[in-house]
């Protein structure tokens, strides 16, 4: 099989889908690997690398896309992009599907197979972990005095305190997010729905990270002295309400930072997407971080972590052909998106109100013996195709 490797487009995006390593190992494998030149450069990886683990350089992403089985990347596929998709070919990239209606219908109207990456890890992904903790680094960024922020150092200085930080969402983003700022000396108390991971943070950090139960109720207990705060909530694409509307936002001390990692509109009524290029802004008096792909900053170490993860689905799609990697694997399953023109993505049937079918179903697999997962997300839909 041709595996092609591509530059990755999206402004302030720097990290790459696969390292020599990946490259070596599918070559040894027995399949062809194809790079886009300068694929890896921004992330710390030069083409001669490329070339001396076995890859042929390629000039254009025109040229990976005619004569590759299965193309893969970063981040979503962007529309100059779509016209160089071909019927049968199989995609793998963070499609964020449930939230690009265009891009889903290019993929369908293309008749392609495409994996949504970020749906894929049975482990959670490394970008959440990278996400974390650089996101942590850049809320303590924003606080210096020459970013608009109140001028506090993370862990105080001699007859001088340290900062409060609340961490919203005790996952692997927040987890992360929490291993730097806690290591540094901030004060941090961190908000979850779930009693068991509020136990594990308490029992990992010696009770001396604070915890309690997100609400608004209780966010709001706490806005007020709070120097920072760091979103990392997963929340549903279609809700209503606000976790934190801009009322509770001018609660927080003037000067004082919100660095929202998870960039889900609808928990922040503040929030509004922001790029490496100009990063921050001020609403009521408070200093909003929105970048929405943090992980580009540390783009070398993320994009190692990050190969190294999905390395097993691209060796399990290629060894073994679709049908038996997605039996083999819940997780990349799940993350079947489209499949030769069918939805097969339930969050993105149940926003933007498409039929879909079951990945089993159209793989015709329900008779196996399937490789569980979860959902990857609390959405529902039935509304499924009709045969």
């Amino acid at each position: 099989m041709k595996f092609g490797v591509l530059k990755d487009i999206k402004v302030g995006e720097f990290r790459v889908i696969a390292t020599p390593s990946e490259v070596s190992t599918m070559i040894d494998d027995g399949h062809q690997v194809l790079v886009q030149k300068g694929a890896g450069k921004l992330a710390g990886f030069s083409d001669s690398s490329y070339s001396d683990a076995g890859a042929e350089m390629i000039e254009t992403m025109e040229e990976i896309y005619a004569s590759c089985d299965l193309v893969a990347k970063v981040k979503e596929i962007e529309p100059v992009e779509y016209d160089l998709l071909r019927e049968n070919q199989i995609i793998f990239t963070c499609i964020h599907p449930a939230a690009h209606p265009e891009e889903v219908q290019a993929l369908l109207d293309k008749k392609v197979i495409a994996f949504t990456a970020e749906d894929s890890h049975r482990h959670g992904s490394p970008n959440c972990e990278a996400a974390g903790k650089q996101g942590a680094l850049m809320g303590l960024e924003s606080l210096l005095s020459i970013h608009g922020g109140s001028g506090k150092f993370v862990n105080g200085l001699a007859g001088a305190p340290g900062i409060k930080v609340l961490i919203l969402g005790g996952g692997i983003v927040g987890k992360a997010a929490l291993q730097v700022l806690q290591s540094l000396g901030a004060w941090v108390t961190v908000l979850d729905i779930n009693i068991t991971t509020l136990r594990e943070i308490g029992a990992t950090y010696d009770e001396k990270v604070n915890t309690g139960i997100s609400s608004k109720y209780n966010i709001k207990q706490l806005l007020h002295e709070m120097d920072l705060v760091i979103n990392c909530v997963k929340w549903p694409k279609d809700s209503k309400d606000f976790l934190m509307d801009r009322a509770m936002v001018g609660m927080m001390p003037k000067g004082s930072v919100i660095v929202d990692i998870s960039n889900d509109y609808g928990v922040i009524e503040t929030f509004r997407e922001t790029t490496h290029d100009n990063p921050r802004y001020v609403e009521e008096g408070v200093v909003h971080y929105c970048v929405s792909n943090i992980p580009g900053a540390i783009s070398h170490s993320t994009s190692i972590a990050y190969a190294a993860s999905v390395l097993p689905h691209f060796r399990n799609i290629m060894n073994l052909g679709i049908k038996a990697a997605c039996i083999k694997d819940g997780y990349l399953r799940r993350s079947l998106t489209a499949y030769k023109g069918y939805l097969t993505h339930e969050e993105t049937s149940g926003l933007q109100n498409r039929p879909w079918i079951k990945p089993e179903d159209i793989l015709g697999i329900t008779d196996q013996a399937l490789d569980p997962a979860p959902p990857a997300t609390v959405t529902r839909s039935s509304n499924f195709i009709k045969k």
